[in-house]
């Protein structure tokens, strides 16, 4: 199947043509803004599928609007006229064809001449109107105040905001280009006007501000939000595309004694945190016991031995031996004394996870010998 994309150079034409260029069964055509309309005539006679997602929307004069948003749009559809050709064409239009301004009436123009042709053809048409659309590859300054402020924001840039308590629409890339491949998938889907992506996401100004400086402190205090919340999930994924090409790194603050090293790698509230210690040959770690917080060892490199005393009947100690090549985790029971501690002649490197963040004013951390040392 032969698929044209049309604006394929911009943010939404990106992201549909990845997706597209994924699966086998299709042939991607693409056209862009610096392509004759000639070529844009052949490429819509050769496609068995049209994604016309080009448009005009930040012009140096309102009267481009038209050009780029209407007549491209009847262009499109004069050349399926032409050949009899009941090609599916779904369009991406906007909100704004709701509103009195050029670029909305452009846009409802291009809306109408689609809704035209599908009652001259019959043909399988899908006019998306939609709000602002976030994700990798948009233009801050241009595409949405998403991209505006993650690339500020990750950037080190100030963001203004007028009113903060503006509420906008959203929708995740993701959102909308799923949406859009099912329709090719399933072409003779029945029409049904304008229609809309399914997931919406309505937010202030102060609040997209909030979540995005939540997003950056993460380098510093290590702690990331509730993921489970679908809108954080989409912010973070849209936030780290727009680090510097000379910034993807950092470094952990490292808490260093005669042992060794102890460095906090990540936290949240709603899985814990995650601390990576190196630790000398001959040293130990631990000797403590939690009434409730749980735990999990896993040794990365090096040897170790990981003991344990029932802090209640005290029993044998029971040892497990460990070492990086086993990729073996040790669960940490509640009300056990343990202790882990380098055997081997090089460091070892361990990763540690808790199921909370460290609350330093009930550590749930009682310091206790496993075994009495001689």
């Amino acid at each position: 199947m032969k698929v044209l994309v049309t604006g394929s150079s911009g943010f939404i034409g990106k992201n549909l043509c990845a997706s597209l260029q994924l699966r086998d069964d299709i042939e991607l055509l693409t056209f862009t803004h610096d392509q004759t309309t000639d070529i844009l005539s052949k490429l819509v006679e050769e496609a068995d599928f049209i994604y016309h997602i080009a448009g005009v929307n930040r012009p140096d004069d309102d009267s481009e609007f038209i050009k780029g948003n209407t007549d491209l749009t009847k262009s499109i559809i004069d050349v399926l006229r032409v050949n009899k050709k009941q090609t599916p064409l779904l369009i991406t239009s906007s909100t704004q064809a709701e509103l009195d301004n050029a670029y909305g009436k452009s846009k409802l123009g291009a809306e109408n001449e689609v809704f035209t042709w599908h009652d001259e053809s019959s043909a399988p048409t899908y006019v998306y109107r939609l709000p602002g659309v976030f994700g990798k590859w948009s233009r801050p300054n241009y595409n949405t105040v998403v991209a505006t402020f993650c690339y500020n924001i990750a950037n080190d840039l100030p963001i203004t905001i007028s009113d903060p308590e503006h509420e906008i629409s959203l929708v995740y890339i993701d959102d909308v280009i799923n949406t859009f491949i099912s329709h090719l998938d399933n072409p003779t889907a029945n029409y049904t006007g304008i229609q809309s992506i399914e997931r919406v996401f309505s937010i202030t100004l102060g609040e997209l501000s909030n979540r995005i400086h939540t997003l950056h402190d993460i380098r510093t205090d290590l702690i990331v939000p509730d993921l489970s919340d679908v809108l954080n999930k989409f912010l973070y994924a849209t936030y780290i595309s727009y680090f510097p090409t000379t910034d993807f790194s950092y470094l952990l603050s490292k808490n260093s004694d005669e042992r060794g090293y102890l460095a906090e790698f990540i936290k949240s509230q709603q899985f814990g945190q995650v601390f990576v210690s190196n630790t000398k040959p001959g040293i130990s770690r631990g000797n403590h016991w939690h009434q409730t917080k749980i735990e999990k060892f896993f040794v990365v490199s090096g040897k170790a031995e990981v003991t344990f005393r029932n802090k209640i009947d005290n029993q044998d100690i029971i040892r497990y031996i460990v070492n990086g090549d086993d990729m073996k985790v040790l669960d940490i029971p509640t009300g056990y004394v343990h202790a882990i501690k380098n055997i081997g002649d090089t460091n070892l490197v361990t990763i540690f996870w808790a199921n909370e963040i460290l609350d330093k004013s009930y550590p749930d951390t009682h310091y206790e010998q496993v075994e009495e040392t001689v």
